[in-house]
Parts: structure tokens; C-alpha cells; sequence
């Protein structure tokens, strides 16, 4: 490998009941580890209609459903799934240039999705995210002050489903605590840029440099 050529970024599929806190420790680990390597945000696309304070680009891409069939049909998504009449999918752009030029990518994806990209790469590092409570959980969704009782229900519904399915993933974080959890799931994103595999463009640099200065320092 040259050591002009960076290793390939890892993939993180990160899932959770809704409320339980993904986003946030996502923006978290994002901002802490800036310094250490890239970690893009793999923006999903979906038909649904944004919620309040929601951005198109930032955190969907907000398209109709023609639009989503047509990427459908174009082989353009890794995964996709319909969800409570609304359709949800990662696109192959969205992820693979970035893990070809050695950027880390995570993937907010639900539980749907990330069993198929687990199929389709084995090699991802999954991350299940757990609220510390189901009253805490029914605060969180409250407290947001984004849908109503009929939609919190159903939302509670739903993470029972979801919650019951962590044991497909590698890694499991309670989000009791922000810093505690966005700490954890930093170490986890270090730990693989810290595996040999991925030093290799940078161990090679290190050992040609102390090559050169043995070169230097030998008797003429």
C-alpha cells in the first residue's frame, strides 16, 4: 500500500428507539473526534414530510415518493425499507466514496435497515443506543414537544419491537448520560482507527523515515 493511499474508512450502524438519543451523541462524537480522522454523517433519504427544526441535507433528504421509486429502480440505495407508510433508504453515495477515501462513516439507520447493510457488509460495526428507562424514554418523546400522544404512543410501541432485537448488534450503549454515552461511543470509533490495519499508509511512513535516518548516520 502507498503510503500516499489511506486505508478504508470503517462503517458504523448505529440504531435506536426513537427518543433514546442517537443524534445527539452522533454530533457529539462527530465534534470530538474531528481531530483524529473524518467521520462523515451519512444522510438518509425519506418521503416523509420534515418535523420542526429539521433541514434538508442535514438531517434527511426529503424527497417524494416518485422520486424515491426512480433511485429505487436506478440500483441507487445500499438499503431501503417502508416504515409506517413512509419510505426510508440509504444511498450508495451517501457511504461508499467516503469509505474509499478513508473517511469513517456512521449510518442512523432503524433496525430494518441495519440487518440488511450487516448482510451486505459484515465487516460494519454495529452500535445499539438504549434509553435508561421506558419512563425516561416517555419524557424524552414529551419533551421534545414534536408529535402528539397518539404518535408518542405508537413510538413507544415500536421501541419495545426494536429494543427486543439488540442482540443482533456488536455493541450496546445506555444513554443515561450524554458525555458518559457520546465517550463510549467515541472509544469505539477509536479503537477500530487504532487497529494495525488501518495505521499501515502511517507505520509505513514512520518506518521509511527511520530508514532514511539510518542511512544518514552511517559511516562514510
Amino acid at each position: 500500500m502507498s503510503n500516499d493511499t489511506p486505508a478504508r474508512g470503517d462503517l458504523f450502524l448505529l440504531s435506536a428507539p426513537s427518543g433514546a438519543g442517537k443524534t445527539t451523541l452522533i454530533r457529539y462524537v462527530t465534534a470530538r473526534l474531528a481531530d483524529s480522522g473524518e467521520l462523515h454523517f451519512s444522510v438518509s433519504h425519506t418521503t416523509r414530510r420534515p418535523r420542526a427544526g429539521e433541514q434538508d441535507g442535514r438531517d434527511y433528504h426529503f424527497v417524494d415518493e416518485a422520486a424515491f421509486r426512480r433511485m429505487i429502480d436506478a440500483g441507487e440505495f445500499l438499503e431501503w425499507a417502508e416504515v409506517h407508510g413512509q419510505f426510508y433508504g440509504t444511498s450508495r453515495r451517501a457511504v461508499l466514496p467516503h469509505l474509499e477515501r478513508g473517511a469513517d462513516v456512521v449510518v442512523d439507520i432503524d433496525v430494518q435497515g441495519a440487518e440488511r447493510l450487516m448482510r451486505g457488509f459484515p465487516q460494519a460495526h454495529s452500535v445499539f443506543i438504549l434509553p435508561p428507562s421506558y419512563a425516561e424514554l416517555v419524557r424524552r418523546l414529551r419533551g421534545r414537544g414534536l408529535d402528539g400522544e397518539p404518535e408518542i404512543a405508537r413510538r413507544l410501541a415500536d421501541a419495545l419491537d426494536e429494543i427486543a432485537r439488540y442482540d443482533s448488534y456488536q455493541y450496546v450503549i445506555i444513554n443515561d448520560d450524554v458525555e458518559r454515552a457520546g465517550r463510549a461511543l467515541a472509544a469505539i470509533v477509536l479503537e477500530k482507527r487504532h487497529r494495525r490495519e488501518r495505521q499501515e499508509p502511517r507505520i509505513a511512513g514512520v518506518l521509511a523515515d527511520f530508514e532514511r535516518a539510518r542511512g544518514s548516520d552511517a559511516p562514510s
